[in-house]
């Protein structure tokens, strides 16, 4: 996996977040492919992509992607995007050409895990017309935590989109991490909110500090509350609930993918 990402000049997210499930998704043959490249134009507070002036999109890059794909004979591909707010479109084009890109290389599933593009219904639309298998969006923290940990993101703009996501007939993902301050009734009042938003898969997991100079680990939740979460997630609705302290917006996504109604 190591020599092919290398080898095409490529990015994952598991590597540029520090992902602690690297090692066993990557001995299963599989990993988020991160695009556009490798630098973010955020300063979340809690991730350790770096942050700075990105260069120029790469625009062999999906195609790139699409070999990776073939080559690694993906039955669910992942593909995620820095966040690139001072491209016009956020980045939304090339994340629509890269799904494209796959397609015509490789038969999968595909699930994209998206910016919030500044709340841009043109740009959401853009991604939401290449008709990928499953629409991911993370809101990643309650909305009272919103200025430390996405000080450039509002909670309005992660909820709007998975709606108009689900209103475009789209199968819809989002994901939160726990133990940054919030109180069990804000994670439950999240919760409540992505659900009634039209959310299909929730991903909850444990905030892990990634340096010694981003947000501090408030608390460390038992397995036994990820447990109790689960259960209550299933109860708002959500079509399926991954729960528990080393859970990853994309850990099993390809488990994850085998929910949506159209393999059922």
């Amino acid at each position: 996996m190591k020599e092919l990402v290398t080898g095409q000049g490529l990015h994952t997210v598991c590597e540029e977040a520090r992902c602690p499930n690297l090692w066993d998704c990557w001995n299963r043959g599989t990993a988020t492919f991160m695009i556009l490249g490798d630098v973010c134009t955020r300063s979340c507070g809690f991730c350790a992509v770096s942050t700075g002036r990105p260069g120029a999109p790469d625009p062999d890059e999906p195609r790139r992607v699409a070999l990776a794909v073939r080559a690694l004979n993906l039955a669910h591909a992942v593909i995620t995007s820095v966040n690139r707010d001072e491209l016009e479109d956020g980045g939304a084009a090339f994340i629509a050409e890269t799904i494209e890109a796959v397609r015509q290389e490789h038969r999968c599933s595909i699930e994209v895990l998206i910016p919030d593009f500044k709340g841009s219904p043109l740009a959401q639309d853009r991604v939401f017309s290449a008709r990928p298998d499953i629409l991911n969006h993370n809101t990643e923290t309650v909305a009272r935590l919103y200025r430390s940990v996405r000080p450039q993101g509002k909670y309005d703009w992660s909820l709007e989109l998975i709606s108009r996501a689900k209103r475009a007939g789209l199968f819809t993902k989002s994901g939160m991490m726990l133990g940054l301050g919030e109180t069990m009734r804000e994670v439950r009042d999240t919760m409540s909110d992505l659900a009634s938003a039209g959310c299909d898969i929730l991903t909850l997991g444990q905030y892990l500090q990634p340096t010694a100079n981003h947000l501090p680990v408030a608390r460390f939740y038992h397995p036994d509350e990820f447990s109790d979460l689960r259960e209550a997630g299933l109860s708002l609705g959500f079509r399926h609930v991954e729960s528990g302290p080393l859970v990853r917006s994309s850990y099993h996504a390809e488990a994850q993918a085998g929910t949506r109604p159209s393999e059922r």
